[in-house]
């Protein structure tokens, strides 16, 4: 009886009552790698390849710089296309990591992320209708070359659109994460705590802006608490990876009869 008692405390007090297991800790170290990889992989596709070739509200230049540059481009795609299998092989250990916290929220979690990536991929589409719109294909002879380039913006426009979706569903799914991190102990509460608050921000700024489309003027300043997160999460679980607190190393494998 004793030992139930003592199981009961520690659920009450957000501990897990139970040591975590091995399978626990290869997935936080898997966790940890494809959080930095594919933050790494996004940048590159963002920072150098879009922020550089796209124009806003300059159609003609944006389809130039395209054209000059396709391969890079078609390599942007390339690594956004790598970045979402990737965060399918990160959700998937997240899930295995937290799942005895709460396995019902952790699939919960789960499936908001799984249905991020599915829309962020079908976002990505539009990036090879760009590229079919600049190829000078038959199909297209009877548009002229203003329409051509309106088309072009109005596809990538549309991309933005997909991944704002996406990213509400990341910070709900994030969010979820964070909590059973923060339930769970095994990172320091301010990291599982900033994961939470970073979490709702973004998808709090992007509920705004798309309800508010004039407030885009702050940019992409709300996304930033998130990259922060994910980094220093990733960096914690490579290096340190989860830790037991002393009352759930102390629980027993086998309750006795």
């Amino acid at each position: 009886m004793s030992a139930h008692l003592f199981r009961d405390g520690l659920e009450e007090s957000g501990q897990t009552g139970a040591a975590i297991e091995a399978e626990q800790r290869t997935a936080a170290k898997i966790v940890g790698f494809l959080y930095l990889i594919q933050m790494a992989v996004a940048i590159f596709g963002q920072s150098f390849v879009r922020d550089r070739l796209i124009v806003p509200g300059e159609a003609a230049k944006t389809a130039q710089n395209i054209i000059q540059h396709e391969q890079l481009f078609r390599l942007s795609i390339a690594g956004d296309l790598f970045v979402y299998a990737g965060v399918l092989v990160l959700v998937w250990a997240f899930y295995l990591m937290v799942r005895p916290v709460n396995g019902n929220l952790a699939l919960l979690a789960l499936l908001f992320r799984l249905a991020e990536t599915a829309v962020l991929c079908v976002a990505t589409v539009n990036s090879l209708v760009v590229l079919r719109l600049l190829s000078g294909a038959d199909s297209l002879k009877g548009l002229d070359l203003g329409q051509q380039q309106s088309l072009v913006a109005l596809a990538l426009s549309a991309q933005g659109l997909g991944m704002n979706v996406g990213f509400i569903l990341l910070g709900l799914g994030s969010t979820i994460f964070a909590y059973l991190l923060l339930r769970s102990r095994y990172v320091p509460r301010f990291l599982a705590g900033w994961g939470i608050f970073s979490s709702m921000l973004l998808v709090t700024g992007t509920l705004v802006i798309l309800v508010f489309p004039s407030l885009r003027v702050i940019g992409m300043a709300y996304m930033g608490p998130m990259g922060v997160y994910e980094v220093s999460l990733g960096l914690w679980l490579l290096i340190k990876g989860i830790q037991a607190t002393a009352a759930q190393s102390a629980v027993p494998t086998r309750v006795p009869v």
